[in-house]
């Protein structure tokens, strides 16, 4: 047992899964160990806004009966899993962070990548927060207050998964199943000191239908690589709800991760893709990571511009987007509602079809552009964001109001392609900095190749210190 005091709470998906299988401890041992680490932590956290502790038994004790008859079920058995309060979750409310959502519904469905945890035997335990709707980078709601980072409670986790990346970092949920459709995984892993992968648009089956479908993602959190691809392994199945989706069986990525090999990478780093105004320590510390894949034998080349900034096109394009997705909601209900959700919805009324396909044709030419690029490149490195984590309270970082923060992360949301933040190191105030790794588009494997690549030459810190705190 490689956790710190045998906690079996900070064991890894993929640990748990061994000792499982050696009958070290059974799914009913790990659950309960969550449990208890979540009692201690959430109350100073808030990274929940539902619990299902006799659910969550229920299904840890049908898998530890399952072990002992030497049946597990799936990849996943008995390993705690938490989802964001964005994705359907069969028998739980999935409220999306408003007041606005209507609780009296049959709440009978799960999404896709929710029905493929559940046939690969995972213990679903808890809804974990997001702002209103998922719409900003930092994890407050009118419905859920506030969520705060466990490497310093006076700070965002990020968004607009932090209650995801809040609960790995804490070791509450090894796994967290999250969303991305500008940086919503990789800001909070950022942020929170773990991994994320938003995968590649369409890679991962998503229903019901929404106007951002072609932005967004789902994708794991995790503390390792390899759980994230054990995950991905499962979630990546088809699902014929999404006709968009990628019909083709998910390649097995846990067992094709270590087979990725630096020396035969080419690699571009990027240290603003052009315009981002990157904090120097932030950049200090990226540089250095990046090294890490020069020692491997990786080339690596330098490459400052990369396209334009793409915020007018974002802007454009969610104006759209935004306009049709509240159509329908009344003026009678702002009240209830974050006031910069309502500011971005009165501000997207009226967009024009000419505007939104225009931004439409930017995006492609985006597109073309990375897919260019990838025909010299590998990979392609930058800092997963301009800042560390920033103090709660704030939608954006003192000296970036107006700017894009997160402006390495949205573009590959334009271009589907798939991107990981891995931790890279802390600063000096000991907050952690993130790299993130792109790969070309429907290649999500050498991203993660890459990722565990630099987790063996670099760990990192598979929790955030509050979660091996002694109270």
């Amino acid at each position: 047992m490689s956790a710190a005091s045998g906690n079996l709470a900070l064991l890894s998906a993929v640990e748990l899964i061994e000792g499982y299988g050696a009958g070290r401890f059974s799914p009913v041992d790990a659950l309960e160990a969550v449990l208890v680490q979540l009692d201690r932590l959430e109350p100073e956290l808030n990274a929940f806004c539902l619990l299902d502790r006799e659910g969550a038994r229920a299904q840890a004790e049908a898998s530890a009966a399952r072990w002992k008859s030497g049946q597990a079920q799936g990849l996943l058995d008995g390993v705690p899993v938490s989802v964001k309060d964005i994705i359907l979750t069969a028998g739980w409310p999935t409220l999306r962070g408003s007041h606005t959502i209507n609780l009296e519904q049959p709440w009978s469905e799960d999404g896709p990548a929710v029905a493929r945890l559940r046939e690969h035997g995972a213990v679903l335990f808890g809804k974990t927060t997001t702002p209103e709707f998922a719409f900003k980078g930092v994890t407050d709601s009118p419905l859920t207050g506030i969520t705060r980072n466990p490497w310093n409670t006076a700070l965002t986790p990020g968004g607009s998964s932090g209650g995801s990346s809040a609960s790995v970092a804490a070791g509450i949920s090894p796994l967290a199943l999250a969303t991305d459709a500008g940086g919503s995984v990789r800001i909070p892993a950022s942020f929170a000191g773990v991994f994320g992968h938003k995968p590649s648009g369409g890679r991962v089956a998503m229903y019901p239908p929404t106007p951002y479908a072609t932005l967004a993602g789902f994708g794991p959190i995790s503390r390792t690589v390899r759980d994230a691809a054990l995950m991905m392994s499962v979630i990546a199945q088809p699902d014929l709800r999404d006709w968009e989706a990628d019909p083709s069986p998910s390649p097995r990525y846990d067992l094709e991760l270590e087979a990725g090999d630096p020396s035969h990478w080419r690699i571009a780093f990027s240290p603003t893709l052009g315009y981002v105004d990157v904090q120097p320590e932030v950049l200090e510390i990226v540089e250095n990571a990046v090294e890490t894949f020069r020692s491997l034998g990786a080339q690596v080349d330098v490459v400052d511009h990369v396209f334009d900034d793409p915020w007018p096109t974002l802007v454009s394009y969610k104006r759209g987007l935004t306009a049709f997705a509240f159509r329908n909601m009344p003026a009678s209900r702002y009240p209830e509602m974050d006031p910069a959700l309502v500011e971005e919805i009165e501000e997207c009324r009226g967009a024009s079809l000419e505007e939104h396909l225009t931004a439409q044709m930017e995006r492609a030419a985006l597109a073309r552009r990375m897919a260019d690029l990838h025909q010299t490149y590998d990979l392609l490195l930058t800092p997963t964001l301009a800042t560390p984590p920033f103090e709660i309270g704030r939608n954006a970082p003192e000296g970036y109001e107006g700017r894009s923060w997160y402006g390495f992360t949205f573009p590959f949301n334009l271009t589907r392609q798939p991107a990981a933040s891995v931790p890279c190191g802390l600063t000096r105030d000991g907050l952690p900095v993130g790299l993130q790794i792109v790969g070309p588009a429907r290649n999500d494997l050498v991203v993660l190749q890459a990722a565990r690549a630099f987790e063996r030459a670099s760990p990192w810190p598979l929790t955030a210190p509050i979660a091996t705190r002694n109270d």
